[in-house]
């Protein structure tokens, strides 16, 4: 493999963490809830790399997230559990990707009844809250599969296909396919070198991006015209009702992808897309409804991450969410405020 200097404000957590690794042997991997392109590669990437060095690893995937969205289900995940293994209290929980323990309600599965025991946590999410044990947090990095790809070269694992394959979703997902802000210099040298280590950028492209099933179009004909602007268009927004899944015959993951249209529109500087959480509180019931709320920041000056995290969330400067049981004109109202606030412009009377 070629050689990969290490970088950035935190080589001693990443030396700790190695040192940390070297020495485990029993582990248990998780990421976040609702789990993205990032999340399940680095998953399944960090699985083989503790398996390649001697670790007994198992995956961790909470039932209410199982099956996994359809363009991921090709990684071998045949291994993942949604139960707690027998030998929980002598395995250590490693968290890849999850800026906050919360993030992972299912994960309370994996604590032991006197308490959580050791927990490492991995992850380049700015706003991480350092609830590990020990924590390795970059956020330089374009990614957490980044992370691991830097982890792998340290503990001298070899990079297989598969491996390379695993890493390449995450790296692909999280930038954009090389779109976004996030995506440097070394981003593309990650790239290039899972590719001569036998990637096959047109078939993972088609499984992530291709096949996409009619209902996921026709909810995108919801979201979409659904969308609506306020304030001269710096915040554009929609929404996506329990009704909506049902009338397009869409999965909650199917949602997935209608905010960057709605960020594309010309003079948006934030966008956002409220859906109802499918099976949650309120469905069917009188109790308000509990949406997910993302945003995306398209002007430089906006940090989508601050306002999340004002409603418990959190995230990335241009990417973040949080749930919510608001009203939309509340919601729309908290949104127009917290962008108002940051851009220093005022949100324009109804």
């Amino acid at each position: 493999m070629h050689s990969v200097e290490a970088r950035g404000t935190v080589p001693a957590q990443r030396e700790a963490m190695l040192e940390e690794l070297r020495a485990l042997q029993r582990t248990i991997v998780v990421t976040h809830e609702h789990p993205d392109g990032d999340a399940l590669g680095s998953l399944v990437a960090m699985h083989q790399v503790l398996t390649a060095i001697g670790h007994d690893c198992c995956m961790f995937i909470g039932e209410s997230d199982l099956p996994v969205p359809y363009e991921y289900r090709f990684l071998p995940l045949d291994a993942v559990i949604s139960q707690a293994p027998a030998d929980l209290e002598s395995r250590t929980v490693i968290f890849l990707d999850c800026g906050n323990i919360e993030r992972n309600p299912a994960a309370e599965r994996l604590r032991p009844d006197g308490g959580w025991g050791h927990i490492l946590n991995i992850d380049h999410h700015h706003d991480n809250t350092r609830f590990g044990c020990m924590n390795y947090v970059d956020p330089q990095a374009s990614c957490t599969a980044e992370i691991i790809w830097d982890l792998a070269h340290a503990l001298d694992v070899e990079l297989t296909p598969a491996l390379a394959s695993a890493l390449y979703v995450g790296l692909i997902t999280d930038t954009g396919c090389f779109m976004y802000e996030n995506t440097t210099a070394r981003a593309h040298a990650m790239a290039a070198e899972l590719i001569e280590a036998g990637v096959d950028v047109h078939a993972i492209y088609q499984q992530v991006y291709e096949g996409v099933p009619f209902g996921k179009l026709a909810l995108l004909a919801r979201g979409l015209a659904n969308a609506e602007r306020y304030d001269d268009g710096r915040l554009t927004a929609s929404w996506l009702s329990a009704e909506d899944f049902a009338a397009a015959g869409a999965q909650e993951s199917y949602s997935e992808g209608v905010i960057d249209h709605l960020r594309a529109v010309r003079g948006t500087a934030m966008a956002a897309l409220a859906r109802d959480r499918l099976g949650g509180p309120g469905e069917g019931a009188q109790e308000p409804r509990v949406r997910k709320v993302s945003l995306r920041a398209s002007d430089m000056r906006v940090d989508v991450s601050a306002i999340a995290r004002a409603k418990g969330g959190g995230g990335h400067r241009a990417a973040a969410g949080f749930s919510t049981s608001l009203p939309w004109d509340e919601l729309v109202a908290f949104l127009r405020a917290q962008l108002a606030e940051q851009l220093g412009h005022p949100a324009a009377a109804e």
